[in-house]
């Protein structure tokens, strides 16, 4: 299928390569990697997804690692304002969206204020790809009708969240990267006022093959994470919306 999306040589597109599945990104997106002359990925973006990438474009794996940060921030922005200035047409492919914890804001800022031209393709977030795929809705007039997506991830040991404001009643929480913090979540929304059954579902790969999903409550979040030792990448979605899941989309673990 043709596009009219152009990719100028000396500039950037921030692409977002969706949850995982490689039919997952957009048109756009496959659209633009077929024009990319050096590609700079994320660690979490998957084989299938990198194949669409064809062969001879250049590919620069940037990802980051809990505990293990091969590249700095700064490092990837430079990097991406060197292959621009050499008049590649280049592009930042990001698991998920770029705006959605993706540091796409701060790449962007960067190559603005380089003077590159820079381009944004949006791709669907890993919550989304993770309810459409265990069959539940994020949000729901019967029992969600706000939905929240924030970050557990753990800064100098500590996570500072507005946890009056996420424990509101009708409200879904999607936490990403929260699998570190699961003791200081349960806890602090249940100290918020949110009920210890709220359900919980943890999604671990969302959308890929090896997608695996434990389904408990907020009382019993931290213990499930320990018992089923969960690694990341995982979601952390909260609210009683997971009580919707289709039973035959996952195989449903609960807390004991």
């Amino acid at each position: 299928m043709s596009s009219s999306f152009q990719l100028s040589p000396g500039s950037v597109a921030l692409v977002g390569g969706g949850p995982g599945a490689a039919d997952l990104i957009t048109l756009r997106a496959f659209h633009c990697l077929q024009q990319a002359d050096v590609v700079l990925h994320d660690l979490l973006v998957g084989p299938d997804v990198l194949a669409h990438i064809p062969e001879g474009v250049a590919r620069i794996n940037v990802g980051k690692a809990a505990g293990r940060h091969s590249w700095a921030q700064a490092d990837i922005c430079a990097l991406l304002v060197e292959k621009a200035r050499a008049g590649l047409r280049v592009v930042r492919l990001k698991g998920g969206d770029p705006f959605i914890f993706g540091r796409g804001g701060e790449e962007m800022d960067a190559l603005m204020a380089a003077g590159i031209a820079v381009q944004v393709i949006p791709g669907i977030t890993a919550a989304m790809g993770a309810a459409a795929s265990l069959a539940f809705p994020l949000t729901h007039r019967d029992h969600a009708h706000s939905c929240v997506f924030v970050t557990g991830h753990l800064q100098h040991d500590q996570l500072s969240l507005n946890w009056t404001a996420l424990a509101q009643p009708r409200q879904t929480v999607v936490i990403y990267m929260g699998l570190t913090g699961v003791k200081t979540i349960a806890a602090e929304l249940q100290a918020a006022g949110l009920a210890a059954q709220t359900p919980v579902a943890i999604v671990r790969s969302a959308t890929c093959p090896d997608q695996a999903t434990f389904v408990t409550t907020l009382e019993g979040l931290p213990e499930t994470v320990r018992l089923q030792q969960v690694q990341p990448p995982a979601l952390l979605i909260i609210g009683s919306v997971v009580g919707l899941m289709d039973v035959a989309a996952t195989q449903r673990t609960r807390s004991p």
